[in-house]
């Protein structure tokens, strides 16, 4: 489907936009056409545009791009006309930017007086495949008189084994996820977003990620995590509309709020690794921890990377074993990790590791379970959990006249 350009707003719908620029500051830790978007091909040009429309949003089932700029929001206003017309406006600004222009009347030729309507640093620069996909946070539903809303599967998330979560880089009333093959457009989306919502929104915490580490792209070659293997080689494809159906998109018949029918449920987990002491450890003690070869990424016993794993030939507590649906139930997710390194952490320790996105259709039977079950995975000596978000993800944006939120904020809902 293509996408339409809307006319742009007019210049003084657009001033508040612009009324104060807002620091984003320091990232505090981090295949083109969807399915959803009725088409299963990845374009042949990686700078190409990804429909904004669709049943369902961008960036779930979207073949993975290569660049992360992920951001939480805390809701500054008390003001639910004011919140629904931010939404308005940044659905506006996000229909513009995935098809490659700037927001509002640009970066420049506008009136010298006041702030440009964009920020100008993706002047010149394709959309390369970017989407930008929205989600609600727990916190938000206790505003605007929303909480016979909050869905039962936007549960508060217990407390796993090892976690040691900062609440500076945790939770957030809403969420962004902006990916794209380049990071510069990643970052000028998030930037915008940002600057559009002064005073109404500001950043709680931010990541910034790069080489994925998970695919949905079948025919793509298994990414590496910072860890050295295989990661994601059976993770669920853009392509795989009955497995989508079963594991990642909400129902009608799921039994919760209609508004969300068509959406999914986010978890993001910042996950420290210890770099220094995993590449001390021997390649046969590494090999085991995962229950793969790290050449090939075969199963522990196979010989290539997709054979059918045979999980008994595992040591009991490898990751594959553990994380594997036949010992979870059937549980399943979706995967869009990131890895991400943010210097050191003061101690000439890399601060480095994997920025976990899952997408699930009820996380009290996809994440919540597995993640139980790794309590005794042998990889947890090498990494910690550090930063946890839950999100609901609402359907995606119909045509030009609908916006994010509109099936929880509007009348219909």
């Amino acid at each position: 489907m293509t996408d339409t350009t809307p006319p742009s707003p007019s210049r003084r719908s657009l001033l508040g936009w612009g009324g104060a620029g807002l620091a984003l500051g320091a990232a505090a830790a981090g295949g083109a056409v969807a399915l959803a978007h009725g088409n299963d091909e990845a374009p042949a040009d990686p700078g190409a545009a990804v429909p904004f429309h669709g049943a369902h949003q961008a960036g779930i089932a979207t073949p993975v791009q290569d660049r992360l700029h992920f951001a939480a929001f805390d809701v500054t206003t008390d003001d639910r006309t004011q919140f629904v017309q931010l939404l308005k406006d940044w659905t506006q600004a996000a229909r513009r930017m995935t098809a490659g222009h700037p927001v509002g009347e640009g970066a420049y030729g506008g009136l010298p007086e006041a702030p440009p309507d964009d920020t100008g640093e993706a002047l010149g620069l394709r959309p390369s495949r970017l989407t930008l996909t929205i989600g609600f946070g727990p916190t938000l539903f206790a505003r605007f008189g929303l909480t016979d809303h909050r869905p039962d599967a936007l549960v508060d998330l217990p407390k796993f084994a090892g976690d040691n979560l900062d609440a500076a880089r945790s939770g957030g009333d809403l969420c962004v996820q902006a990916c794209a093959d380049d990071p510069q457009i990643a970052v000028h989306a998030i930037r915008n977003l940002a600057r559009i919502g002064f005073g109404k929104v500001v950043i709680r915490w931010s990541q910034l990620g790069f080489g994925k580490t998970s695919s949905t792209t079948p025919e793509a070659q298994t990414p590496r995590n910072l860890m050295g293997f295989k990661d994601g080689t059976r993770n669920i494809a853009g392509t795989e509309t009955d497995r989508l159906r079963q594991h990642v998109w909400v129902s009608e018949k799921d039994g919760g709020p209609s508004w969300m029918t068509g959406g999914s449920y986010l978890v993001a987990r910042r996950i420290r690794m210890h770099i220094e002491p995993w590449d001390r450890t021997s390649l046969q003690e590494q090999e085991d921890i995962f229950g793969r070869d790290k050449g090939e990424g075969a199963p522990v016993g196979k010989a290539k990377e997709r054979d059918e794993p045979f999980l008994k030939a595992m040591k009991p507590d490898a990751h594959v074993r553990l994380a594997h649906p036949d010992s979870n139930h059937g549980a399943t997710i979706l995967r869009r990790g990131y890895s991400f390194t943010d210097g050191t952490d003061g101690l000439g320790r890399l601060d480095a590791g994997l920025f976990f996105l899952a997408y699930q259709r009820d996380v009290r039977e996809g994440f919540i379970p597995v993640q139980r079950n790794l309590a005794t995975d042998a990889l947890n000596e090498y990494i910690q959990h550090v930063g946890s978000a839950l999100f609901a993800i609402p359907p995606g944006v119909r045509d030009k006249d609908d916006w994010w939120g509109r099936t929880l904020f509007s009348g219909e809902a």
